[in-house]
């Protein structure tokens, strides 16, 4: 449990900093001085981000973590 929670969590780091990049490049394209192309490097910002979805959703729909059911009790 503690390993895919891991795993999901590194994931989502990646994702906030492959769009914390992209509205880098919306908000201050003129700053960007080594990207000349935006749309080029916003499309690899997107493509890395859809990447590590891509592992959220597969821990999602094969590796579900489910959460032990309260019983009640008297």
């Amino acid at each position: 449990m503690y390993l895919i929670e891991a795993v999901k969590k590194h994931a989502e780091g990646h994702i906030l900093k492959h769009r914390a990049n992209v509205l880098t490049y919306l908000n201050n394209s003129v700053g960007i001085g080594e990207h000349s192309d935006i749309v080029e490097a916003i499309e690899i910002e997107l493509m890395e981000m859809a990447k590590y979805q891509d592992q959220i959703d597969m821990l999602d729909k094969y590796f579900v973590v489910k959460e032990p059911e309260e019983t009640e009790q008297d």
